[in-house]
């Protein structure tokens, strides 16, 4: 007993303190900024549950994350294929009997909690690519493995399309392309799935797009090209997003001060989610989501140490999954906010206000501590 009490305590010291500590900045970080996104003045105070909802859910989230760092990720590894399994189930349950919010399935009401299953799936596709590309089942760098991560990635895409949900879909290609990179795919098998996403891409803005598109999704991306065509429908986030990022200039108005929030042009509904950014850069300025963006790439490049220090292929194979999906979710979020990339409704990890979102990213972090705490014999045995 003793000799797994000194394992566990081990294990505990050999965290990635960097990682924790930025972990730590960024969701105190977002939870100041979730308040102050709910903030409507003296009077009003706060409006909703926002805040208290997301005191909650980094609780949770923690929690999960602890767990997954007392445990062996090859425990996670050997059971892939249930993990995969399960999440394809939600997925095709969230399509039967799932909640609609503002016209899509993506929501499983769980004893009144909405949980959103595609954020779990995004993990276990992740885990079951990593055993599949780190296993060494399937002859390495052939076409047979590219065949198989292909098939395995499309699933779980397609249902998450279905719901619909395009912009969560979306992040699994740069995630899948990173950990076939990472895996020494060759560069041709790269190259023509490159080609073919260019293809989808082309497909979906020309005419036949229509047929493969939502009426509000096709919408999102002609507003995104020229968000003056509905400056006070379907463009106003964007429209009023900039602003808030460029009202803020050096140093920002002040916390609680940024008018575009406080007064509502940014839409209280996202402010606390997807449009987190914003609210940040109004009231801190160019200086503020600055450090915001170092915090990111510090935890990012915490991550990647960690892949290359790993142990194993597979390990290092699934830190690099997770630092893929990490790394898309905050290009693609803080792109939007600034008008360089359709509004998608992707949240701002580890910042943004949400549940499902908030759990399963911490839990990717715990992943990457479990793989960081047994790159050595000592901290792995009898654990």
């Amino acid at each position: 007993m003793k000799r797994r009490v000194q394992t566990w305590w081990h294990v505990w010291l050999a965290q990635d303190g960097l990682a924790l500590v930025m972990t730590a900045i960024l969701l105190a970080t977002g939870l100041a900024f979730v308040y102050s996104a709910s903030w409507r003045g003296e009077e009003a105070g706060l409006v909703g549950a926002w805040f208290p909802r997301q005191i909650w859910w980094v609780a949770l989230g923690g929690l999960t994350s602890m767990v997954l760092v007392a445990v062996d990720y090859r425990v996670w590894l050997r059971h892939a294929w249930w993990l995969y399994a399960a999440s394809l189930g939600l997925l095709g349950l969230v399509l039967v009997v799932g909640t609609k919010v503002y016209g899509a399935s993506r929501w499983l009401n769980v004893m009144g909690v909405l949980v959103q299953p595609s954020e779990f799936a995004k993990l276990a596709l992740v885990v079951v690519l990593a055993r599949v590309l780190g296993g060494g089942a399937i002859k390495p760098r052939s076409f047979g493995l590219m065949a198989a991560v292909l098939l395995i990635a499309a699933l779980p895409f397609l249902l998450i399309v279905v719901e619909p949900d395009l912009g969560t879909a979306v992040v699994l290609i740069p995630t899948v392309c990173a950990m076939l990179f990472a895996a020494s795919v060759p560069f041709r098998y790269l190259g023509g799935l490159g080609l073919l996403g260019v293809g989808g891409i082309a497909a979906l803005l020309s005419p036949w797009g229509t047929f493969l598109l939502g009426d509000y999704q096709r919408e999102r991306i002609l507003t995104f090209l020229d968000p003056s065509r509905d400056p006070l429908g379907a463009g106003w986030n964007a429209i009023q997003s900039a602003i808030a990022v460029g009202s803020g200039g050096v140093w920002g108005k002040g916390f609680l001060n940024g008018t575009q929030n406080v007064l509502g042009f940014l839409p209280h509904t996202v402010a606390p989610s997807d449009f987190i950014f914003p609210v940040i850069a109004e009231e801190k300025g160019f200086v503020g989501a600055s450090l915001l963006l170092l915090a990111f790439a510090v935890l990012l490049t915490c991550y990647l140490r960690t892949a290359w220090t790993a142990k194993d292929p597979a390990g290092s194979l699934l830190v690099m999954g997770i630092a893929g999906l990490f790394f898309s979710h905050v290009v693609v979020n803080i792109g939007m906010t600034i008008g360089l990339l359709p509004i998608t409704g992707l949240p701002l990890p580890l910042v943004s206000s949400g549940g499902s979102f908030m759990v399963s990213t911490l839990a990717g972090f715990g992943l990457v501590q479990s793989v960081h705490v047994r790159r050595t014999r000592r901290e792995v045995s009898n654990v």
